[in-house]
């Protein structure tokens, strides 16, 4: 139904609405949404003026004012009413007939026919009686109305402007400026003249201008402007940082990686700005509704127009009636109800560090009954802390970690870096090994402070014909429990047990809580053994667990899910969630995940953090509840006014004339939009780890 509208106007449908400013500036297809807000006011107070000089000489104003005011060079009234008319015509209201002749050549039929209809009639038909030598003219009916749907538009305009306020916030986002380092010499040179690979000085206090990685220097960042992290974020040498965010307590020397339209805030801006200019599915019937009420308009116009006349009307006040008519069910408030609460939706999910690709996946994101979550990277941090020692009797933990951490210390293996990390941690000595041996799959050997440590698995000491004692109903218990249970050994002897395991994030408790407060389902999928994923789930709350799962059938998991008539929305990081992320009704992907899970989700999590996906709920739902009200009030608006402007109620003495029709109308699309914006103030609570 919209396929054939002209490019032009889709250009900046990002700004403006497309049922009624799609044609309004066609001239004028660069003019920004400030330029495009200032014209309308100019328009407005033109006709504004006009229409009121037209109101002062009206039969109106003398049976409601009593105002009997001399016409200027001892004219006819409806000649002088016609010549102060004219600038509200043919300026003010240029924009309505534009647009309207761009409708019909698209062959459509929008807000814009309707009110070039009640504008142009009321209007032919007063100059027409004028030509004729006088009688009952409507100059003051069509430059109000003229005057009231201006008004409405630039208040449209402006509300819809506050709901597009988030992408400006990120646009001034970014520094202007950028301290490079070239020689050891420092040079301030605007940020779009960053290059990667240029090394930037950053003061504390300052901004970042580009996404890069941390050489030199350590400090707390923070992030909150782009990921919504309450907390400043600690930076050290290997770090990525972020552009746009700001360097709270250190001096950085940064690299910069990306520049210009690859920076992480650009992406941003360019996803935000993509869904609040995508249709969404109640979109797409919101306009095929506004079709149909514009015809039937149109149809109820002339239907009026002809009953009157058959009941013996004068055709004066029968085309009042018809006109009233087709300005009272502009479909105006109906094509607003949907895209400003889209735009509303983005806007605050951007301002969470949550992001919609989509106009669909915000209106997905509120019928998602399941959320099926990966547990590596997503509920877990993706790295193995240790979690318990247990130590023989009486052998010294401080003095067995630290012999561990000797051998470990130079190993790049996960759990070697785990063990070091804890025993520095808690204070354990530094030690140094000497004759260090690795055993391929097993583990290690050293010599430590003049003793043979070995540290592995129960295989290793077993080869070395070394009994676990009263170590190995421990081992088993952890092992049983899902922790990988590491064995030291000193001089033939079992000293401890270190127990590791891949530690869930510190909101993932929340985030299934959250998800369970709005009545979500939440399930684990994991290739990992059915011990440690249910270990896990126990300890955060989760309802199912779907263990020992390849990367490939991950997808096909999903789909055993939505046959059972779930809506499921599925959260992960990696590439081999990226097939289970297409295939579920609503794919997120956590921040820090894989560009290709990235490019696959329908939502992006700014930071990894999982109780963000309780946050995308509940902005979808938010925001379909506001288009379901905005909608529920742009039907009966329509149904209440309908009959009231065609004079069905006339013989009661309720009717309504052109140009309170406009105000109505012009008031009901104000109040959709006005509610639209009350979206923003949505309650989205905080993990408590980030409060």
């Amino acid at each position: 139904m919209r396929g054939n509208t002209d490019h032009t106007a889709d250009e900046h449908r990002t700004v403006c609405h497309a049922k009624h400013d799609q044609h309004m500036h066609s001239d004028h297809p660069s003019m920004s949404m400030a330029g495009m807000a200032r014209d309308m006011r100019n328009r407005f107070l033109v006709a504004l003026v006009f229409s009121t000089l037209v109101m002062l000489w009206s039969p109106m104003a003398t049976h409601m004012f009593g105002l009997h005011l001399p016409v200027p060079f001892g004219m006819r009234a409806d000649i002088w009413m016609l010549i102060l008319s004219l600038p509200v015509i043919f300026y003010s209201s240029t924009i309505f007939f534009t647009g309207a002749w761009a409708a019909l050549k698209a062959h459509t039929l929008d807000m814009m026919v309707l009110v070039a209809v009640g504008i142009g009639t009321g209007w032919l038909y007063s100059l027409y009686v004028t030509c004729t030598g006088g009688g009952e003219v409507f100059y003051e009916a069509s430059t109000m109305l003229a005057t009231f749907v201006l008004l409405g538009h630039w208040f449209e305009m402006r509300a819809r402007s506050g709901a597009g306020d988030a992408v400006t916030s990120l646009l001034d986002l970014s520094p202007p400026k950028a301290v490079v380092l070239h020689d050891g010499k420092e040079s301030e040179v605007p940020t779009a003249d960053v290059r990667v690979g240029d090394v930037l000085l950053v003061r504390p206090g300052a901004k970042i201008a580009v996404d890069g990685t941390v050489l030199h220097g350590s400090s707390e960042v923070d992030e909150s402007m782009v990921t919504g992290e309450s907390l400043p974020v600690h930076k050290k040498p290997g770090d990525p940082v972020i552009g746009a965010t700001i360097n709270t307590t250190g001096s950085l020397r940064v690299r910069a990686t990306k520049v210009g339209s690859d920076t992480a805030l650009a992406q941003i801006v360019k996803l935000v700005k993509q869904a609040q200019s995508s249709k969404a599915p109640g979109q797409r019937l919101a306009d095929r509704a506004a079709f149909w009420l514009t015809l039937v308009a149109l149809l109820g116009s002339a239907t009026t127009l002809v009953v009157w006349l058959l009941v013996g009307a004068p055709l004066s006040k029968a085309l009042l009636f018809a006109i009233t008519v087709v300005v009272v069910t502009c479909p105006d408030a109906l094509g607003l109800a949907t895209p400003t609460a889209i735009m509303v939706g983005t806007g605050l999910g951007a301002k969470r560090g949550v992001l919609f690709k989509n106009a669909t996946a915000l209106e997905d994101a509120a019928r998602i009954d399941v959320v099926v979550m990966d547990k590596t990277g997503t509920l877990t941090k993706g790295k193995p802390e240790v979690t318990d020692v247990v130590a023989a009797h009486g052998v010294d933990t401080g003095r067995v970690l630290a012999l561990a951490a000797a051998v470990e210390l130079d190993s790049e293996h996960p759990l070697a870096k785990a063990i070091v990390d804890y025993a520095k941690g808690h204070g354990a000595q530094t030690l140094s090994a000497s004759d260090f041996q690795n055993v391929a799959g097993r583990g290690a050997k050293a010599t430590v402070d003049g003793h043979h440590v070995i540290i592995g698995n129960k295989g290793l000491l077993d080869a070395e014909h070394i009994a676990l004692g009263e170590l190995a109903k421990h081992r088993d218990d952890l092992a049983a429990s899902g922790h990988t249970a590491v064995l030291v050994a000193v001089d033939g002897h079992a000293q401890a047990v270190i127990a590791l395991a891949d530690a869930p994030r510190p909101t993932s408790a929340d985030a299934v809580k959250a998800l369970h407060e709005l009545g979500v389902g939440v399930v684990m999928l994991t290739g990992d053994n059915k011990g440690t994923a249910e270990r896990i789930a126990h300890d955060l709350g989760i309802d199912t667990v779907i263990a020992d799962v390849l990367p490939k059938d991950k997808a096909d998991r999903i789909a055993d899910l939505q046959r059972t008539g779930k809506k499921v929305a599925m959260v992960g990081d990696g590439v081999n969630d990226a097939p289970a992320l297409a295939r579920a009704d609503l794919g997120i992907a956590i921040g820090a995940g894989t560009d290709v899970a990235i490019q696959t989700a329908d939502v992006v999590l700014m930071r990894s953090d999982p109780f963000a996906v309780s946050t995308a709920l509940r902005i979808g739902r938010g925001t379909v509840h506001k288009e379901h009200q905005n909608l529920g009030w742009a039907v009966g608006y329509n149904g209440t006014a309908l009959p009231i402007a065609a004079g069905v109620f006339a013989h009661w003495g309720l009717t309504m004339r052109p140009e309170i029709a406009a105000m109505a109308m012009s008031g009901s699309s104000l109040i959709v939009a006005l509610n639209a914006l009350h979206l923003k103030k949505l309650p989205l609570p905080t993990a408590p780890h980030h409060r």
